[in-house]
């Protein structure tokens, strides 16, 4: 059985949390219950694809969704004469996603961080919007973060209240953002994480960015402290591919993070993307780091 998200609905007697702000419980062995011995964060544990889950990522009604609902928006920037390649925003919004998460402003007292936790506590909804020129400047006005990639800019925002996005960003079209890659892309690094894309969905660039960015997060609540720093300093390395049917079917039988779409939007409920090799950020070589290149 693989593992799939699942955001911090629940609560335990003795909740703590990281330095990093999130709920730490123990991960869950099997169909046992919780142990006591090697905390993770609450928003990530180990469950298998039954119907009590209660994923972020499900369809089915579960307790969260009596919470106040929150998405973290995020803005593309694509000019009409020189748009990004698809490859190249699709790891840009992912790497925006970890940026967010990791920012002092999202963590213990921050501004954002109760925002943040509202968030977590809900689905983790995650919505791309496309911007170019006036509508992008102006999105820059407001309180973000943009990460550049190649060429890809993306600006992510804390997160608002569903039916309260600024109107700067509602009137932003949703609906219909694809890309092309100029070239296929090579390789992924086997030195770096991977988040591989299910071959036989056919997702616009917009919803794959959303879900790439599902995907990171859910890398970021396997890791360690120790091992999240890491992963910031160098860069926040990562590549996002598109798997082949034969190796797509390995890596869902594998037990590795995966992401299940909730089916809200363009595609039916399921698995869009699995995680591998996040507990590769601890030893990242040189050729893999890169500067974030934030604004």
């Amino acid at each position: 059985m693989g593992r799939v998200g699942r955001s911090g609905g629940l609560r335990c007697p003795d909740e703590d949390r990281d330095a990093w702000g999130h709920l730490v419980v123990s991960r869950l062995r099997g169909r046992g219950g919780w142990s006591r011995s090697s905390p993770r964060p609450l928003r990530l544990a180990a469950v298998s694809h039954d119907s009590t889950s209660t994923s972020p990522f499900r369809s089915e009604p579960s307790a969260r969704d009596h919470a106040p609902q929150y998405v973290l928006p995020l803005v593309v920037r694509i000019e009409r004469a020189d748009p990004p390649g698809r490859t190249d925003a699709l790891e840009t919004a992912a790497r925006a996603v970890l940026v967010m998460l990791s920012d002092e402003r999202s963590v213990g007292d921050g501004e954002w961080a109760r925002a943040m936790r509202d968030w977590e506590d809900a689905r983790i909804r995650k919505v791309v919007r496309r911007a170019r020129g006036a509508e992008w400047r102006r999105a820059e006005g407001l309180a973000g973060i943009t990460v550049t990639g190649g060429a890809a800019e993306v600006r992510v925002f804390p997160p608002v209240p569903l039916d309260g996005w600024p109107k700067e960003l509602a009137k932003l079209q949703v609906s219909g953002t694809e890309l092309d890659d100029p070239e296929p892309p090579g390789d992924a690094d086997p030195s770096a994480p991977v988040l591989w894309v299910n071959p036989g969905l056919g997702m616009s660039a917009g919803k794959t960015m959303a879900q790439a960015g599902h995907a990171a997060q859910l890398a970021w609540w396997e890791l360690s402290d120790e091992e999240r720093r890491a992963w910031r300093e160098a860069g926040f390395p990562l590549a996002v591919r598109t798997a082949e049917p034969g190796r797509w079917r390995e890596l869902t039988a594998d037990g590795l993070p995966l992401v299940r779409d909730a089916g809200f939007t363009e595609i039916a409920p399921g698995t869009t993307l699995v995680v591998e090799g996040h507990r590769r950020v601890g030893s990242l070589p040189p050729r893999v780091r890169r500067p974030l290149v934030l604004r």
